[in-house]
């Protein structure tokens, strides 16, 4: 007998149909501490490979793995269901440190996160059971986004449609154009409309029948998310793995801010992590400009200033997100509201808007202080700038100053969305 698991699992590293393996138990965190340890020493196993798997596009199956098998993936499920429940503030330094290292690594485990707090928010206490238990047991969650639409529609509208049968199924059509994670995962949720047109997220297994992704992400940056799409053709739905969201519409939730805050720390590892390599490479590699009357480069003058500017953008930025965080940690303990709700996403878009900035800086400057040499396609050097500049535009910084300024001068409550 020969499962469809096991046959994707069989299948060569780069195809396109492989699965990901069945879900192994993988190790318990127990602490805080324990969980910033264990992501800074995977962030270091997978720094060394990074710069191959983006310039071959070598999907890091094996580094999921290796993430999964951690435990990591487990850190926010609720005490109440056997979890660590970490605050954000551990959560979004976890996400920096992988991000540092590979940036497309970082990003791949968004959508679970966000996941998890979205149960949080909206699922009912058995389904809150069953998919933090699998959460806890290694299951992987991987969210299929939004689709193209056109000028009229807005990004939250849903075009998959959930329908019953003569024979009393439900079935699912639709596809979906976004899907980060849903290549690695276990469970793949999306948002549909029912039959009366309302909104609900509706959950299924990656194994099941009808269910297609697409690795047809060709974007310059963050090349090995294998954010592609995802096609539904009949595929069967459990009622109790239907979400009704349309109960939920006027509830104030966190959902959004933290979605935001994961992204923010993504673009805050890849400014780390292009600071960190351009003083390698300066200290290492970088020729004195000949003006400069200094033997080296670290010893120009003008190089130094240029550090000692980055590393007061990175301060900065780092500071304010762990802020936001622990704004959100404080939220998190208490019933939402509206005005708190909207006080997480003005916080988040702070952290935002300078980690955005720091990143597209930090990657820039790698280049420029790192010189010519720096432009060689060995040293895929440019793989930070294209990381940040395609990463920072999942959501426009601009209207994260229009939803600040809007707040503090019009008393406005940012709308409350994912992308808020």
């Amino acid at each position: 007998m020969t499962s469809a698991v096991a046959q994707g699992a069989a299948l060569p590293a780069d195809s396109p149909s492989r699965l990901p393996l069945p879900p192994s138990q993988p190790a318990l965190i127990r602490s805080e501490a324990e969980a910033l340890q264990v992501a800074a020493a995977l962030a270091e196993s997978f720094r060394g490979g990074a710069a191959r798997r983006d310039s071959e596009r070598l999907l890091p199956w094996d580094e999921i793995e290796r993430y999964t098998a951690s435990g990591l993936g487990g850190i926010t499920v609720p005490r109440s269901h056997g979890g660590l429940q970490a605050s954000w503030h551990t959560v979004v330094q976890v996400f920096a440190s992988i991000s540092a290292a590979d940036a497309s690594l970082g990003q791949i485990p968004q959508n679970h996160f966000a996941l998890v707090q979205n149960l949080r928010d909206t699922a009912s206490p058995e389904q809150q059971s069953r998919w933090f238990a699998d959460v806890l047991s290694g299951h992987r969650l991987g969210n299929a986004g939004p689709e193209r639409k056109g000028r009229a529609a807005q990004l939250s509208d849903a075009t998959a449609s959930l329908r019953q049968t003569a024979d009393g199924r439900l079935l699912v059509n639709g596809t979906r154009y976004y899907s980060t994670g849903s290549l690695f995962a276990h469970w793949v949720p999306f948002r549909a409309e029912d039959e009366a047109q309302r909104p609900v997220q509706v959950w299924v297994r990656r194994t099941a029948p009808g269910l297609q992704i697409i690795d047809n992400w060709n974007a310059f940056g963050q090349k090995t998310t294998a954010s592609g799409g995802v096609v539904l053709k009949d595929v069967e739905v459990e009622p109790r793995d239907v979400i009704a969201l349309h109960d939920l519409k006027d509830r104030p939730t966190l959902s959004g801010p933290v979605s935001q805050i994961l992204q923010a720390a993504i673009d805050m590892g890849i400014a780390q992590g292009a600071f960190d390599e351009a003083r390698q490479f300066v200290r290492d590699k970088t020729r004195a400009w000949v003006h400069s009357g200094v033997e080296h480069a670290w010893q120009d003058p003008y190089i130094i200033q240029e550090f000692g500017q980055l590393q007061v953008e990175l301060d900065a930025a780092r500071e304010v997100l762990l802020d936001a965080a622990q704004q959100l940690d404080a939220w998190a303990a208490q019933p939402v509201t509206d005005e708190s709700s909207a006080q997480a996403s003005v916080a988040v878009a702070r952290a935002k808007i300078l980690t955005t900035e720091a990143a597209l800086n930090a990657s820039e400057r790698l280049l420029e202080l790192g010189g010519t040499s720096s432009a060689r396609a060995g040293y895929n050097l440019d793989r930070y700038w294209r990381n940040a500049r395609v990463h920072t535009l999942h959501d426009p910084v601009r209207w994260k100053y229009h939803l600040l300024g809007n707040y503090l001068l019009n008393d406005r409550a940012p709308r409350r969305h994912q992308w808020n």
